[in-house]
């Protein structure tokens, strides 16, 4: 969802910069600072099946190393680099042995990447990624260690941190590279599982199970002299799968949970989750977390990665910026401050709840499936031969600057190795459904592309049309529409109230008077009135959530939105 916050305020003395870059009218590709949305735009891999085939990625890792930014991801191949954060070169590797094992680790060190995988570790190393020539080096680590994460301090010595159970904790122990890797010392228990305590550590769609979730996916990062131990809960499968952290003084704690945990969370939106991540800086300094996004409906591991900036606050909390993260976004070729820059380019989605008509459509992926801003639910046509397609009806003519169809794979029969997956298509636009203009057209690998438009264009409908024959049918989990709408914003909401469940207090019920022209809400919470640093996309006039901290207040608010803005925020409301 494309917010306007308080914050756009700020963003004003961005505007001429963007201007000038022409991000507002620029192809994608071409302006100096990258337009980019989540998911992010990979060529992911397709998986073994028979019955489950899906592509996934899952477990990011990323650094800057040299002249480009590397990410590995689970069940991938290969792995990525990238100069910009937008556009990803996929390199297929045969030289790391262990490329297959889930949740691998990376490490800058001594003019040189390492890859370590999972598991009983297996370590590589390399000084030209960009090539793959990888060799691997002696590890005498001896422990079993998933989710395997390496941390370099500031005086030169190494750390690994591990952990993935539902009972285990996460572990870590300082490691020396000049000896195999060996561990110094005895492994430490670093994070224990607290999930009576904090309610997004409980598995289930609404962290409603009465079981223990999944600590997992450990990740260090130090923040003016703070030790950052991040962990994952509650499981992969679902919206809630958010990051934690607990804060030390030192590399191995102790450690004290952050009260305005998870930092990186999103339940809501056209694609949710932001968990199992890895935080890292850009080569100008700023701070960026790449996490698992869940789709979960083929197979609980049918994951996407999601790409967020990372802000700090006044009180030295960490948090990813997700809310608007789905929508359009600017990543700044300079230094910034997150907690002050909006990174949102101001374009509105237009396309959720439109009508949508296909030139066919199979039992159970209805058309209008293709614009419900949901991830898990999806249009097909009836076969996947040239000439089927998902048009939608904004309604209106809209000011039109950006499209994301977003591919849905179904009925493929994909399985690795393979060949890239192309789609071929063209994407067109009318003001009357009749007369169509074609705006834009690819032939790639690149189920998640955000089309930015070369000119604006003003049009009412917009159309898809596959334009080669597939294996399997043509299909979509949204055709997302992004720009500009004339018209009011809703209005105020009134009657908000939140209600602290009396037998847990790990729950809250939200309710309120519907606002007049919304098409969707925004609430936000924190625990201080001035850090609400939490936020989740609600299409409905109530809501239940059961991922708060037990004995923390709360702060919330709520803000109606349309395709036109959003309109007023509420007052501050609290809850002990």
């Amino acid at each position: 969802m494309n917010k306007i916050s308080p914050r756009i305020l700020l963003r004003a003395a961005l505007i001429p910069v963007l201007a000038a870059c022409g991000i507002a009218t620029a192809s994608a590709g071409t302006a100096e600072e990258p337009v980019v949305t989540n998911p992010i735009n990979l060529n992911y891999r397709f998986q073994p099946g028979p019955e489950d085939v899906r592509r996934e990625a899952a477990d990011p890792v990323a650094e800057w190393f040299k002249d480009a930014y590397f990410m590995f991801a689970s069940k991938s191949g290969g792995y990525w680099y990238s100069e910009d954060m937008k556009d990803w070169t996929y390199l297929p590797t045969t030289t790391i042995g262990a490329i297959e094992d889930y949740a691998p680790a990376i490490l800058v060190m001594d003019d040189a990447l390492y890859y370590i995988s999972s598991g009983r570790p297996k370590i590589y190393r390399n000084t030209t990624p960009k090539e793959d020539t990888w060799t691997e080096v002696e590890c005498k680590f001896p422990y079993g260690a998933n989710d395997i994460a390496a941390y370099l301090d500031d005086d030169g010595r190494l750390y690994f941190y591990w952990g993935c159970s539902d009972r285990d904790p996460i572990m870590g122990v300082e490691v020396d590279p000049k000896d195999g890797f060996a561990p110094i010392g005895e492994p430490r228990v670093l994070i224990t599982h607290r999930g009576d305590e904090f309610g997004w550590e409980v598995p289930g769609v609404n962290n409603e199970e009465k079981r223990t979730g999944w600590n997992e996916g450990p990740a260090m990062l130090k923040v003016d002299g703070k030790y950052l131990l991040q962990y994952a809960a509650p499981g992969t499968q679902y919206r809630v799968y958010g990051d934690g952290i607990y804060v030390g003084d030192s590399p191995l704690g102790p450690f004290t949970y952050m009260e305005n945990n998870p930092f990186s969370f999103k339940p809501g939106g056209f694609i949710g989750g932001a968990g199992h991540g890895h935080t890292f800086r850009d080569k100008f300094g700023n701070l960026w977390h790449v996490a698992s996004m869940t789709l979960s409906q083929r197979h609980w591991f049918e994951r996407r990665l999601g790409l967020f900036p990372v802000a700090v606050n006044d009180a030295g909390e960490l948090y990813a910026l997700t809310e608007w993260s789905d929508a359009p976004f600017v990543i700044p070729q300079r230094k910034v401050d997150f907690s002050t820059y909006d990174p949102s380019v101001g374009w509105r989605l237009l396309s959720h709840g439109a009508e949508a008509t296909a030139s066919s459509a199979l039992d159970g992926h209805a058309p209008a499936l293709g614009a419900d801003e949901r991830v898990e639910t999806w249009w097909a046509a009836q076969s996947g031969e040239p000439g089927e397609w998902l048009g939608i009806d904004l309604g209106r003519k809209m000011k039109i600057r950006a499209v994301q169809p977003n591919f849905a794979d179904h009925g493929f029969d994909v399985r690795p190795p393979h060949a890239p997956v192309a789609y071929k298509y063209h994407v067109e636009v009318s003001t009357d459904g009749k007369k169509w203009k074609r705006v834009a057209e690819r032939d790639a690998d690149a189920p998640h592309e955000l089309i930015v438009l070369d000119k604006p264009v003003d049009a009412r409908h917009v159309r898809i049309v596959n334009d080669r024959t597939l294996d399997g049918s043509f299909s979509l989990f949204d055709l997302r529409v992004f720009g500009e709408a004339e018209g009011k914003a809703p209005a105020s909401v009134t009657g908000f109230k939140a209600v602290r469940e009396e037998g847990d207090r790990r729950a809250f019920s939200f309710g309120w008077n519907p606002s007049v022209g919304a098409d969707g809400y925004i609430l936000r919470w924190g625990t201080a009135p001035d850090r609400l640093i939490h936020s989740a996309v609600i299409y409905a006039d109530g809501y239940e959530a059961r991922y708060f901290n037990r004995d923390s207040k709360y702060y919330f608010t709520l803000t109606p939105f349309n395709e036109c803005g959003e309109g007023p925020t509420t007052e501050t409301i609290s809850t002990n």
